[in-house]
């Protein structure tokens, strides 16, 4: 049986060969609370005895943050961003260097902060930041998001536990999620991306049109772009390199038609958005935009979430992930969205990831308008699969076959 040092450091290992796929002289920025500083040691040290140029850290603290959401001035939160930072993030898309997010705060640590602070905040980032979004979204770098506990996420998934308890359950539960329990975790890997672009092959061969989902509180219809893509497990950069940008992954996902969105979906878990909770929450959709919206936990969040800009009342992205699976059988809600989001079928509002649409990565926003793709300075992933969901995939001439019955693939 292996050590926990062991399947930290194979976890460590797979992030930057896996996840990253990082190839000899690029440079690596890491994002990363401090409290996960000793994984974060175990990742530099991979991606230099992996050829990394250069190991890059920012550090992050969310008491700090939260005295800087609180006690900034209001003018600071929604126009400064140093152009030294700016600079930081393009220059890793221009030199085709590699982003990792290590994932792990306290899905409540900003509980309590007004909610539209927290919006300026994020739609100051997303407009400082359009360049870095947009390049990344195309594939012009490799990244990746990769979880670590902190003791404020650990308690939030088992309250019942004392801290240490708290965290080390939570390190087996990732450790399942990313195979790193397994005898061979990246061959475990190479099997896993096999089976996801089986789907991918399978759906881009059919070149279905509209979707249709229902299940209890949910009855929605997306027309898919006409130009969509499905794409699952890895990305091709454009650049030809090859890399795995969510670790875990379970989905196949694509873009919708801008305007081809309507009815009423409802989420099937709590969404970590902002620094707070929101749950058992429902958006109404008419002609692509969401009309109405209901939450009985963070509405306010939701509120401000869906108005960080135009865009956000929009879907971007449409992601398909089997209700028996790995993350969705362990019974664990992560409050957080690397997990949760691959343990059920899920839907994005905000922008869309132009890698999945036909020559849509270079496209300005006025262009991605015309093509009715949409774009917003904001993207986020929520939950809306159950054991209940059932999907039929409707082809341009009006024929329909069951895709997902009773929250599974049905072909």
């Amino acid at each position: 049986m292996k050590s926990f040092e062991e399947k930290l450091d194979q976890y460590a290992e797979l992030v930057i060969k896996v996840g990253l796929g990082l190839k000899e002289g690029q440079r690596l920025l890491i994002s990363s609370p401090i409290e996960t500083a000793e994984f974060t040691r175990k990742v530099t040290k991979h991606a230099y005895e992996n050829g990394c140029k250069r190991v890059m850290v920012d550090w992050s603290d969310t008491q700090t943050s939260r005295i800087h959401l609180t006690l900034a001035a209001e003018e600071v939160l929604q126009n400064d961003l140093p152009s030294w930072e700016i600079d930081k993030y393009n220059s890793l898309v221009e030199n085709h260097d590699c982003f990792l997010m290590i994932t792990g705060n306290d899905p409540n640590a900003y509980k309590g902060v007004p909610s539209e602070r927290m919006m300026f905040v994020q739609k100051n980032r997303g407009e400082k930041l359009q360049a870095f979004s947009a390049g990344q979204l195309r594939g012009d770098m490799h990244w990746a998001i990769a979880g670590a506990p902190t003791v404020g996420w650990a308690k939030s998934v088992f309250p019942d536990k004392n801290d240490e308890e708290a965290v080390d359950a939570l390190w087996e539960a990732i450790f399942k999620t990313v195979r790193v329990d397994q005898n061979d975790p990246v061959a475990a890997w190479d099997e896993h991306v096999k089976t996801l672009t089986e789907k991918v092959n399978y759906l881009n061969e059919q070149k279905f049109k509209t979707l249709h989902y229902k299940s209890e509180g949910t009855d929605l219809s997306i027309d898919l772009h006409p130009d969509h893509t499905w794409i699952g497990g890895g990305h091709h950069s454009t650049f030809g390199t090859y890399y795995i940008p969510n670790l875990p992954t379970e989905e196949v996902f694509t873009t919708p038609r801008k305007y081809g969105v309507n009815g009423k979906v409802s989420s099937s878990k709590p969404l970590s958005a902002m620094g707070n909770i929101i749950d058992n929450f429902s958006l109404t959709f008419k002609d692509g935009k969401v009309v109405d919206f209901t939450a009985e936990e963070g509405y306010d969040t939701l509120k401000q979430l869906l108005s960080i800009d135009d865009g956000m009342g929009y879907l971007g992205e449409v992601a398909l992930v089997p209700h028996d699976s790995p993350i969705s059988n362990s019974g664990i809600t992560f409050n957080n969205t690397l997990y949760d989001e691959n343990a059920s079928c899920h839907l994005a509002i905000g922008t869309s990831i132009t890698m999945s649409v036909k020559d849509a990565g270079n496209l300005s926003p006025e262009q991605m308008e015309e093509k009715e793709i949409n774009f917003s300075r904001g993207h986020t992933d929520f939950m809306i699969g159950s054991a209940d969901l059932e999907i039929e995939a409707e082809y341009e001439d009006g024929k329909r076959i069951p895709l997902f019955t009773n929250g599974n693939w049905a072909i």
